[in-house]
């Protein structure tokens, strides 16, 4: 048997998914409103021509490609990777990395602005006795999900280092995703440590780890809380955008159980 667990996000227009400005805008037209512009195409009838008098049902979008659920690809970190290489952008991303063998990492029991570190994510590994392999996808179910659609949402949840982040990636991850709104800690708990140690290096460190060896992260993931640690696939085609920094993506976890006998 196999059953598929949705981990994407809807795109929607609630207050709280993204930082203020930042949220999509999405104006829903329906088959009433839209009588007009279909009849524009054929001029020699009426709305009497159409069944129940009605068009069709249309949204005009207005959003960026880190609305909802995305991919993030190294160039949205950096303009290079890999120590120096052009970053590459969304549409070069290799569909390769893209599905794969996944493993959950459980780190909703750290406190909001947490920043995980490579010890975190051994010690996680180990317990659910997951051994990395290169192209794995691992995701990191954090308290951050728990408070999706509310005004908490951007402030909850640990981050993923730079320690923690080339950890991953220098095992051979690709992909990684998290529940949370960005990959790193919450930008006010990151912003209290630089004013308190001037550090400028702590901004953004997991994301600006994709310079030292790219890879792309997942983020508003959904439904992670519903995955074993181990024991399925990942799903996460990104949109095709040219030259884009992200992409939106239906991410999807395949999991294969076996068939119970009668």
């Amino acid at each position: 048997m196999r059953r598929l667990v949705d981990l994407s996000r809807a795109l929607e227009n609630g207050p709280h998914a993204d930082p203020p400005g930042l949220g999509p805008r999405i104006e829903y037209l329906g088959h009433r409103e839209t009588v007009a512009g279909m009849l524009a195409n054929f001029p020699s009838v009426g709305a009497d021509a159409l069944p129940d008098g009605e068009g069709w049902a249309v949204e005009n979008v207005r959003l960026t490609t880190h609305n909802g659920t995305h991919l993030d690809a190294p160039y949205h970190y950096h303009s290079t990777m890999d120590g120096g290489a052009r970053a590459i952008t969304i549409d070069e991303v290799p569909l390769e990395w893209c599905w794969a063998r996944g493993v959950k990492l459980d780190f909703r029991h750290l406190p909001d602005g947490y920043v995980a570190n490579a010890a975190d994510v051994e010690a996680e590994l180990t317990r659910v006795g997951h051994h990395l392999a290169p192209g794995d996808i691992v995701l990191v179910n954090t308290a951050a999900a728990a408070a999706y659609g509310t005004a908490g949402y951007l402030a909850t949840g640990c981050g993923m280092g730079r320690e923690a982040t080339l950890y991953l990636t220098e095992r051979g991850v690709k992909v990684t995703g998290t529940d949370a709104w960005s990959w790193d800690a919450p930008f006010v708990h990151t912003a209290r440590r630089v004013a308190e140690t001037g550090d400028g290096s702590l901004i953004w460190e997991g994301h600006r780890a994709g310079m030292v060896r790219g890879y792309c992260h997942l983020e508003k993931l959904a439904n992670l809380d519903l995955l074993p640690a181990s024991g399925f696939e990942v799903i996460c085609f990104p949109v095709k955008i040219k030259n884009a920094s992200a992409g939106w993506c239906r991410a999807v976890a395949v999991i294969e159980s076996e068939v119970t006998q009668p």
